[in-house]
Formats: C-alpha cells, sequence, structure tokens
C-alpha cells in the first residue's frame, strides 16, 4: 500500500511539473457577428440589407501579449467575403492595448469615421464561475458569466494555462485568457482558432497614439450627445438600433 501511495504521489508530482504555463503569445479568434439583427427593422436598415450578400459580418483579430501587456485588433476579413465599407472601417481601425501591470488600458474606437481614443482603468467585471467546461484551440477551458454596462451578459470560456487575465475588446478580470466570448444581445461571438507561442513580436504591443484622450465617462456622455435626435421613445427599432451603437462603442 505504501509502494502504491508512494507512486501516486511521484506521479501526481511529475504532472504538476510537467505543465507549461503561457505567459507570450499570439492568439487570433473569429468574430461573428449576425449583422441583420443589430440593425433592426426600420426602412433605413432594411434598404442597407438589400445590399449585403449575408448576414453575417466574419472578421479575424489577433490578441498578442508578453509582461502581462497585450493588444486586440483587426487582422483580416473571412476570405471571399465582401463587407459594406459602412462596416468595415469601425472594425479595421479599432484596438485594445491593456498593462495589467499598473491597471490601466487604451482604447481606440471608431464610429462613423471619427476615432475616439479612451484611457481608463480596466474595467471590473464580477464573474460568476461555473462547472462547465470544453476544449478550445486545444486549451481546457472553463465557463464564466459576467455583466457589463449594466445589463449586457457575456458567457466566456477561459484558460488558466494561459496567464494573462484578458481576452477579446476590453472584457478581462478572469483567472486566465479568454479563448471563447459570446454577447447574445450584440449578436457576436468570438473563438480562438490558433494560438502561437514561438517568434512573437512583442513591438507591436503597442497603444494606438492620439493628442487627446478621454475617459469611459466622458466616452458615454458624448455619445449620448451626438445620438439624442437620431431616435424617440415611441421608436423602438431606433431605440434598439442605438443601444448596439452604445455597447459596441464601449465594449
Amino acid at each position: 500500500m505504501k509502494t502504491i501511495i508512494s507512486i501516486v504521489a511521484l506521479f501526481c508530482c511529475l504532472q504538476a511539473n510537467s505543465q507549461q504555463f503561457i505567459s507570450k503569445g499570439v492568439i487570433e479568434y473569429e468574430v461573428k457577428t449576425n449583422v441583420v439583427k443589430t440593425l433592426g427593422t426600420s426602412s433605413w436598415a432594411e434598404m442597407l440589407k438589400e445590399n449585403m450578400t449575408s448576414q453575417f459580418k466574419t472578421g479575424f483579430y489577433t490578441l498578442t501579449f508578453a509582461d502581462n501587456k497585450s493588444i486586440f485588433k483587426f487582422d483580416h476579413w473571412e476570405p471571399g467575403a465582401k463587407v459594406p465599407e459602412f462596416l468595415r472601417k469601425s472594425d479595421e481601425e479599432n484596438s485594445w492595448y491593456f498593462d495589467h501591470n499598473t491597471g490601466k488600458y487604451i482604447m481606440q474606437k471608431n464610429v462613423y469615421g471619427s476615432n475616439f481614443n479612451v484611457e481608463d482603468s480596466v474595467r471590473n467585471i464580477q464573474w460568476k464561475l461555473s462547472n462547465e467546461s470544453r476544449i478550445i484551440a486545444g486549451y481546457n477551458c472553463r465557463k464564466a458569466v459576467g455583466v457589463i454596462m449594466d445589463s449586457v451578459y457575456v458567457f466566456a470560456f477561459y484558460t488558466d494555462e494561459i496567464t494573462l487575465s484578458g481576452g477579446p475588446c476590453s472584457i478581462s478580470g478572469l483567472p486566465g485568457t479568454i479563448l471563447g466570448l459570446t454577447i447574445p444581445r450584440m449578436y457576436t461571438s468570438y473563438i480562438a482558432t490558433k494560438i502561437t507561442t514561438q517568434n512573437v513580436d512583442e513591438k507591436v504591443i503597442k497603444p494606438a497614439s492620439a493628442k487627446k484622450y478621454m475617459t469611459n465617462a466622458v466616452l458615454k456622455s458624448t455619445l449620448k450627445e451626438r445620438v439624442k435626435d437620431w431616435s424617440s421613445d415611441e421608436d423602438e427599432d431606433s431605440k434598439q438600433w442605438i443601444a448596439q451603437l452604445y455597447w459596441s462603442t464601449q465594449l
């Protein structure tokens, strides 16, 4: 019996020592959004839909990280995809830089041709962990549920094998890196498709430069001021569309 216990203990020790924790790498995500649903059903939205070849917008983003810092930004569109110009520009210019050592992040968001640059503290998301798990890109992931912007639920799968407490966009705060993310109210999903840990170009981990930065609170108030005449309490469709604009800009 003592021999068996010793063998089991040795096996567990060897297994623990062999586990590799990744602190530097590049993660590619497939990001898919049901654009038809985000546009709503107004006459303006219906006109836009007529010129779309697909109800989905699918792009690929990369999260490059090292030394507890990261940059998440657009990489390329799905091969053969025909994405309308008004849907392309924002995705291609948006970026999220995180410095988890200082608890700060810098985000650039393009909204109909205008860039908004935000510098603020990392968002504090209250997460609830569950026992549900799945394999994503070869990594064991555990499910967590959080709420952002007061009422928007996010469903994440994270791995503690990658030490960065980050993920797509401004979603972070879990004991590992988010490899899968779904935001039902925004009709969007993020899924890691490839993870590289060799030959990481750390020079790309830097924020978008800007002459002036604003806080999240100022961004929110600026958006409200700009769109105050775009909807009314009686127009549910425009209210839904503006809600989507708020969420996507602050994400």
